[in-house]
């Protein structure tokens, strides 16, 4: 089933965490969740120079009151604080209207390594097909950068009507192992729109960044226990 399940929503406290950080009671969770479609619908577009990643929300609440962590992962921060910071600071005003549950904080987080993130991939390839260029050579192109950052196995898939085609059909590339039904391989996965006067253009990626993640964090964890217990034994 592996197939046919969202790759990220599948590994979801195996190795991923939450975009959204909070508990609420019945009475308040309508009232949030409303809230965080709120923030990613204003803070897209905004942030649509510096290319948004993802965006995480974290809510807590203590005796000065309640506070909205609000994490927004790019590529290109710079674009968006420039020399003065001018626009984030118009941005974080912004964000203060919408957020009307507790005080708003905006931090960008820049993406280490954007070639092995598969949004930031896909917005690039659908970038480059609205921008009439060839959507198997775009592919490959991914590819490339995908597999020279280090990925182990990495899939594209573009589906609609390539190149302008009446019919509409699906091609697609792969290069080494990409296990999506193996809970333990750290897998990104993402899904774009492009949209083409020929009309929208799906844009799939698939990175599988560790084959088995979880395993290389208990042999880290038992290799810095061996280096203590040979430490208390000198000493």
């Amino acid at each position: 089933m592996g197939q046919k399940v969202n790759a990220n929503g599948l590994r979801v406290g195996i190795n991923r965490g939450w975009e959204a950080n909070w508990f609420a009671s019945k009475k308040d969770y309508a009232t949030f969740l409303g809230e965080d479609i709120a923030i990613r619908n204003y803070l897209e577009p905004l942030l649509k120079e510096a290319v948004v990643s993802h965006i995480d929300i974290a809510r807590s609440k203590n005796d000065q009151g309640a506070k909205v962590i609000v994490s927004a992962f790019v590529a290109r921060p710079g674009v968006v604080l420039g020399q003065d910071n001018t626009k984030i600071t118009a941005i974080r005003n912004g964000l203060k209207k919408v957020v009307k549950s507790g005080n708003a904080t905006l931090n960008l987080v820049e993406v280490k390594n954007p070639d092995l993130d598969a949004t930031l991939i896909a917005k690039w390839i659908a970038s480059e097909i609205e921008n009439r260029q060839s959507f198997r050579s775009t592919q490959k192109k991914a590819i490339q950068r995908m597999k020279k950052a280090g990925a182990i196995g990495c899939r594209t898939q573009c589906q609609g009507r390539l190149a302008g085609a009446e019919i509409a059909r699906r091609e697609g590339y792969k290069v080494g192992v990409v296990p999506l039904e193996t809970l333990r391989a750290d897998i990104d996965f993402a899904s774009v729109t492009a949209n083409t006067a020929y009309g929208d253009i799906g844009v799939k990626v698939w990175i599988c960044r560790s084959a088995n993640k979880a395993a290389t964090v208990e042999t880290e964890e038992k290799k810095e226990g061996g280096h203590d217990n040979a430490a208390t034994k000198a000493r």
